[in-house]
């Protein structure tokens, strides 16, 4: 993996640059402002050297930020800004910096400069073409080592390649969008565009103009023609989150824009081809569902041509301690904090919690740490006052979530369909939760 070193005053942009080197599937050495990264950081490590100016700095400043050029003449130094003029263009030229590039600009265009200036692609993990057994780039994007998630790599970096459709399952919070993103960086698809559309964000009556689209006139406001969200993934990837709360209306609509590969903008007399992988992501026995015929046999056959299923973090408590030390880092160069570890304390409720919001909520529960923080510089996270307070709100919450529910469906007389109605859920959260507080076993109505 190419290993990079960000220099830039200004503390956005110098967090955006390092977003962005993150999405190309790069290792961020270091990033900080000009003067306290270029000497304080190993120079001869890094496989690649960014310096970005923003709008209000001089062009003088450039050659001042350059005093190690002359001793690394095989490291590409790239200056990145967010302004563009010839005088710019020029002064990099004579400081000596191997590209200039405008931001913003996306992952791809970053990989296809970085190309053009490192020859030995395959010791950095860069995009390239792969066979099917080929490692998975960024896979270290998927912290842990267990078994599990090493069986999950190893089937990953099989599937990617392939243009098979994709059907991953995993708890909230388990991380399938993440894994839908490395599968599109790993494949033939990588340059185009990868498009995520929530299902249970999206009503029918809007499902035909946002996902296919509509030609000028169409209706009321139809001012020009428009594509939809399919068109617009072309050649490239759409992502269904939640696939299992999809209506049966747009469950039939999406099955035929699969099958044909084809769709139909709302007013328009004829198709248009579209060439489209899908990944599609439930926490839902979407399994049960087909079998039960709450979602369509037919759909999920197409669906499930290749299966990930991400465990629940509780099943990967041996991990637990990788993960929080990876945030740890994280949220320190976030806060500009120096954490080294947590408490003896933290670890021990971290191992005693059963983490029902999985690796999301392990992360939010470590950012409002860093967020109490005191003032004065500390080595350790502790977390007792922090986690206790959590592991209440979540039990005051699971309680009064069960009552509610409970009541719902007593005053329906265990109706399903009233009873989603009056807790203002959908039909299939209201499955999912009464298979959470085991209520199933007493469901005798339909």
């Amino acid at each position: 993996m190419l290993s990079v070193l960000i220099a830039a005053n200004k503390p956005h942009f110098c967090r955006a640059l390092s977003e962005l080197f993150q999405e190309a599937g790069c290792r961020i050495l270091g990033a900080g402002n000009t003067k306290s990264v270029l000497h304080e950081v190993s120079l001869a490590a890094a496989d690649l050297i960014v310096i970005g100016v923003s709008a209000g700095e001089h062009s003088e400043e450039l050659s001042s930020g350059l005093p190690f050029r002359q001793s690394l003449d095989k490291v590409p130094v790239f200056l990145i800004t967010d302004q563009s003029s010839e005088e710019l263009a020029i002064q990099a030229v004579k400081c000596g910096f191997s590209d200039y590039l405008k931001f913003p600009l996306s992952a791809d265009d970053l990989c296809e400069a970085i190309q053009r200036w490192c020859k030995t692609l395959a010791a950095f993990g860069l995009p390239r073409k792969q066979a099917p057994d080929a490692k998975l780039i960024d896979e270290d994007m998927m912290i842990g080592n267990s078994a599990a998630m090493g069986e999950v790599k190893a089937y990953l970096g099989k599937v990617a390649p392939t243009d098979s459709n994709v059907l991953i399952t995993g708890e909230t919070g388990t991380g399938k969008e993440l894994v839908a993103k490395l599968i599109h960086r790993n494949s033939k698809r990588r340059q185009r565009p990868f498009v995520s559309i929530n299902c249970a964000a999206i009503p029918d009556s809007l499902l035909e103009s946002e996902l296919f689209g509509f030609e000028k006139g169409a209706f009321t406001g139809a001012h020009a023609a428009c594509d939809g969200k399919l068109k617009q993934a072309d050649r490239g990837t759409v992502f269904f989150d939640e696939i299992g709360d999809m209506s049966p209306y747009a469950q039939a609509k999406i099955l035929r824009a699969i099958e044909c590969h084809e769709l139909q903008r709302l007013g328009a007399r004829g198709a248009l081809q579209v060439d489209i992988r899908v990944i599609a992501a439930t926490n839902v026995p979407i399994e049960k569902l087909a079998a039960g015929d709450r979602f369509r046999k037919d759909l999920f056959f197409r669906l499930n041509v290749a299966h990930i299923h991400l465990p629940p973090l509780r099943e990967r408590k041996d991990e637990l301690l990788t993960l929080a030390q990876h945030f740890v880092a994280e949220f320190n160069h976030k806060f500009g904090r120096n954490i080294q570890t947590l408490s003896a304390e933290a670890i021990d409720f971290l191992f005693r919690h059963n983490w029902p919001g999985n690796i999301r909520e392990l992360k939010n529960l470590i950012e409002s740490a860093f967020i109490d923080l005191p003032h004065a510089q500390v080595s350790q996270i502790e977390l007792p006052a922090a986690l206790p307070h959590a592991l209440r709100r979540v039990e005051r919450t699971e309680s009064s979530e069960l009552n509610r529910l409970v009541r719902a469906l007593s005053e329906t007389s265990w109706n399903k369909s009233q009873a989603a109605k009056r807790l203002q859920w959908s039909r299939m959260t209201l499955y999912r939760k009464m298979k959470r507080y085991r209520l199933l076993e007493n469901a005798a109505c339909p």
